[in-house]
């Protein structure tokens, strides 16, 4: 037996057959070429092929996964209009007199290269996406490509890595699990995986691709990130048992949707969902959630070459309000920078950018930028519950500006004569010690507060959520920020607004009980921990 280490992307178990991934390789020569007028029309018809292509993986993402399952597939569209790219790709046809096979392929190689050197996690990802679209091209200008079909019986599929759209294609009913040698826990092949509720367990590293080979034993493990080549009996035994423990679990987890999250003694709280890049609104609506608690819109942002337009926004707010049914969605506004960069904001590099340039300063420093992002909201707000939240606030004047920007942009739809709901609901982020702090002079400008229990964290602990080596410096429980926590509850509620608790610690049970004496009023959390939650608030006395 071989065990590989890696990264659970989705916490469950499988033990199976293993099925190597093949690709129908299109090995890319240089060819030179008399008539590089020829040349660019093959890739206007490649380019015409793969955005056909994608529109139909779009469509099956959006009916399998949602609305933000499917925007990564836009953003490939988007990719693939790409003035920078497609320019770099006629420019070497044009001036060098060579194949678009071969142009495209080396265009791929340079814009790979860098998102890869980008210090950004996130960023390095989308390398991932740049090398899918022009393998789609490539592909399309040989007229072949594409992965071969999967033998029938359940697999758990063993790749180098998967590219979104592969993923996507899959056939779920033949695929158990799914294990890839690299990819990280922030690419969109990741996300996809999770969405589609399929074990799975990325980043094991290459020797595995030497250690397994098509029909071997494989267990995997998404709860530990653990892979399993040719397991022996005792882990056999010891997997199977916690599927069994899973499913027994996941059982009697669903006979509580439906029924109210509520404490022995009746006090109701609200058990949300967080979704964006990692989860969408049918995790939610299949977890049963009570609405969502924190949609990140940055989102949009991250996976754009451009700053998404008005109607983008506005397309895709309005489609998770309407999935929504009328159950509350909170929205977080543009929340860019520190660890979350996008190239085109031409951001400068700073020494410390947890404390710099980041979210609601952006917002307030390039109110062009924020006024979109609130017309696309204010418009959604006629087709659902929304509510507005503002990220990193630390002061009545950064509140009273962006109060005063949403009036703005109320006023103006008026104008127009374009329908928006007056009773949207604005509310802001505790995440910095200072509007903890003040919560008493911020609590009476809005509706509400949530807390997020991540960034409040590494402000009050002066401890860099990206540094490794500070993890054993870092109690979450920490006696000043629970005092924060409570702090700003006793504000919100004497001055008639509700409070919740967005950040990681939400789905921290050992603390529920805690946090609902400080009178929290709603929890959002992950999906998958929507309904232990509501099982933990439901076996809660408060008397």
């Amino acid at each position: 037996m071989t065990v590989f280490d890696g990264r659970g992307v989705y916490g469950a178990v499988a033990v199976g057959k293993a099925q190597l991934f093949k690709r129908h390789q299109t090995k890319v020569r240089r060819v030179s070429v008399s008539k590089p007028e020829q040349e660019l029309e093959r890739l206007r018809a490649a380019k015409d092929a793969a955005v056909r292509q994608l529109s139909a993986i779009h469509k099956k993402a959006r009916k399998e996964l949602g609305e933000a399952g499917a925007l990564i597939f836009e953003i490939h569209m988007m990719m693939l209009d790409d003035d920078d790219f497609i320019d770099t790709i006629k420019d070497m046809i044009r001036t060098q007199r060579v194949n678009a096979e071969y142009a495209v392929s080396s265009a791929a190689d340079s814009f790979a290269k860098m998102f890869s050197d980008m210090e950004d996690a996130y960023m390095q990802a989308r390398s991932a996406d740049v090398r899918d679209i022009s393998n789609r091209l490539i592909a399309c200008l040989s007229k072949g490509g594409g992965s071969r079909a999967l033998p029938d019986g359940k697999m758990i599929i063993c790749a180098d890595d998967l590219a979104p759209s592969e993923t996507i294609l899959l056939d779920r009913s033949k695929v158990t699990a799914i294990v890839t040698a690299f990819g990280s826990a922030n690419s969109h092949t990741a996300i996809l995986a999770a969405g589609m509720n399929t074990p799975a367990v990325i980043g094991v590293g290459k020797e595995f691709l030497d250690a397994v080979e098509d029909g071997c034993l494989v267990g995997v493990d998404g709860h530990t990130g653990e892979v399993f080549v040719d397991p022996d009996d005792k882990t056999i035994r010891h997997l199977k048992q916690k599927q069994s423990e899973d499913s027994r679990r996941y059982q009697l987890l669903e006979q509580l949707k439906g029924k109210e999250s509520i404490t022995l003694d009746e006090k109701r709280v609200s058990i949300c969902a967080n979704i964006g890049g990692e989860c969408g609104t049918d995790a939610a609506i299949a977890n049963d959630a009570d609405g969502i608690g924190l949609f990140r819109s940055e989102f949009l942002y991250l996976g754009s070459e451009d700053y998404p337009t008005e109607e983008q926004q506005f397309r895709v707010y309005k489609n998770v309000l309407e999935s929504m049914k009328g159950k509350k969605v909170v929205i977080r506004t543009l929340d860019i920078g520190a660890d979350k960069q996008a190239g085109y904001f031409g951001l400068e590099k700073e020494e410390n950018p947890a404390l710099g340039f980041r979210a609601i300063r952006i917002c307030l420093s390039r109110p062009e930028i924020f006024l979109t992002q609130l017309r696309a909201l204010y418009r959604a707000s006629a087709f659902g519950e929304l509510a507005i939240m503002f990220p990193m606030i630390t002061s009545v004047p950064e509140v009273r500006q962006c109060l005063d920007m949403c009036e703005q942009v109320r006023k103006e739809l008026k104008e127009n004569g374009i329908r928006f709901d007056e009773n949207t609901e604005l509310g802001i982020m505790i995440e910095t010690p200072a509007a903890a702090v003040i919560s008493d002079r911020l609590a009476p400008m809005v509706d509400f507060f949530s807390v997020g229990t991540n960034d409040l964290t590494q402000y009050t602990l002066a401890c860099d959520r990206q540094n490794e080596r500070l993890r054993p410096f870092v109690d979450t429980h920490h006696e000043a920020i629970l005092r924060l926590i409570e702090m700003s509850a006793k504000n919100a509620h004497e001055n008639n607004a509700w409070i919740g608790i967005c950040g990681e610690l939400a789905a921290d049970l050992t603390l529920t009980e805690k946090f609902l004496r400080m009178g929290i009023d709603e929890f959002s959390v992950s999906p998958p921990f929507v309904l232990p939650l509501r099982e933990k608030v439901r076996s809660i006395s408060l008397k």
